[in-house]
């Protein structure tokens, strides 16, 4: 005999936030805000980070409630899933931003052999960097400058741009195949659409 499945006492108001009703959506936030923040604490182990991810989280189960299936599981579970996803990703950020720092502080204390000649040759790869930006289109390389110069993650890009995350994958993916196809020739092309 086949137990039925409990039924989500959040389904019913999920289905009327996907609708738009911004009274649902108070139901539905104050039921799983507090299982969101513990996941991203537990995750982040810094309090006010864990506090902005888990409001960023919030604020996409409102944007994506459309996309809530409730046969693969509890509102409950999806909310704190989509929270575990984004404070992974911050974990990941935080580390690169300091991975970064940590090698600029390193080079600081290195004297170069020949530092006038190595500078020369940074400013020309960033001049032919530089230029080779301007060869690809607005999308791509807002994309390219918040992932590689803001440290930002795909994730965060497509908050901040209110695009879906795989669009902001494919605009960086066709501006990074663009930019090494033009630093290898040398010369960037004309931009194109993405």
């Amino acid at each position: 005999m086949e137990r039925e499945r409990a039924v989500d006492p959040l389904a019913a108001p999920m289905a009327r936030v996907a609708a738009g009703d911004r009274d649902a959506f108070g139901e539905v936030y104050d039921a799983v805000a507090p299982k969101v923040l513990a996941v991203t604490r537990a995750v982040l182990r810094n309090p006010s980070m864990a506090e902005e991810v888990t409001q960023e989280v919030l604020l996409e189960v409102w944007r994506q409630a459309a996309r809530y299936d409730p046969s693969a599981g509890s509102v409950a579970a999806w909310a704190t899933t989509i929270g575990h996803r984004r404070a992974v990703d911050r974990v990941r950020s935080v580390r690169a931003r300091e991975d970064r720092e940590d090698r600029v502080v390193a080079g600081e204390g290195r004297v170069e052999y020949d530092e006038v000649s190595e500078q020369v040759l940074q400013h020309e790869d960033e001049a032919r960097v530089r230029k080779a930006l301007k060869g690809l289109t607005e999308l791509q390389r807002e994309a390219v400058v918040m992932a590689y110069w803001g440290g930002r993650t795909s994730t965060e890009i497509s908050a901040q741009l209110g695009v879906p995350v795989p669009t902001v994958k494919t605009r960086l993916r066709d501006g990074l195949q663009r930019l090494r196809g033009d630093l290898a020739r040398g010369e960037p092309a004309a931009g194109g659409a993405s």
